[in-house]
């Protein structure tokens, strides 16, 4: 919570001032309840949900993977997907240009050795996201996915358990993707005119040109 309060001071201090931050944990149906019942307090209307919550954890093969990983990255990356869609769709107003915006990885295109649940998890998440452009087209509302590949960011930090040097390994040689760079991707496919739904966008650093295909320099 401190540090959305950091960037909700910044945000105001660059001129956005009706910025408010509240906890959420996506993995707890009563969490997102209680969340849904305070946004309905500050906002009539809901244009836009984002679901990025979500992350890896760990990097085993299914024979020696973990019960908690396992339903760590369900939970946040599936079932939070749905949580939270069920629970803020009846704020998104209709045929106004309202968006259901979810965070996704190639890894739910393209699976990888030791990645069974992670892949999984991202693969169900695309399945959702199209499943829920058919269910909601009769009322104008877009759903759209945004797939990253290779990004630096707190995600090996957090598949490794805060192993600084293992996460850096991932990222050695190449210029990945930052987080700036999906963000503003991802402010692109929303901004677009309510008649137009960009589906699905999937966005890798020009070093990456499959899951497998890196290319790295000497460092």
């Amino acid at each position: 919570m401190d540090r959305l309060e950091h960037v909700a001071a910044e945000a105001r201090s660059a001129g956005s001032p009706d910025v408010r931050v509240h906890a959420l944990d996506v993995a707890s149906t009563s969490s997102v309840e209680t969340y849904v019942a305070w946004v309905r307090t500050v906002a009539e209307r809901v244009d836009i949900l984002v679901n990025n919550a979500g992350g890896a954890h760990g990097l085993e093969s299914v024979a020696e993977g973990k019960d908690a990983d396992w339903e760590a990255m369900m939970q946040a990356n599936v079932l939070g997907v749905l949580r939270m869609t069920r629970a803020v769709l009846p704020l998104v107003p209709h045929d106004a240009g309202g968006m259901i915006l979810n965070v996704g990885s190639i890894a739910g295109r393209t699976p990888y050795e030791n990645g069974a649940a992670y892949c999984g998890s991202k693969a169900a998440e695309l399945a959702i996201t199209r499943s829920l452009r058919m269910e909601l087209n009769t009322v104008g509302i877009r759903v759209a996915t945004v797939d990253p590949g290779l990004a630096e960011t707190e995600f090996s930090m957090v598949r490794f358990k805060g192993d600084a040097d293992r996460s850096k390994k991932v990222y050695a040689g190449t210029r990945p993707l930052v987080a700036e760079d999906v963000a503003e991707a991802m402010v692109w496919v929303a901004s677009r005119p309510p008649h137009v739904c960009i589906d699905e966008m999937v966005i890798k650093p020009t070093d990456q040109a499959a899951v497998h295909k890196l290319h790295r320099r000497a460092v």
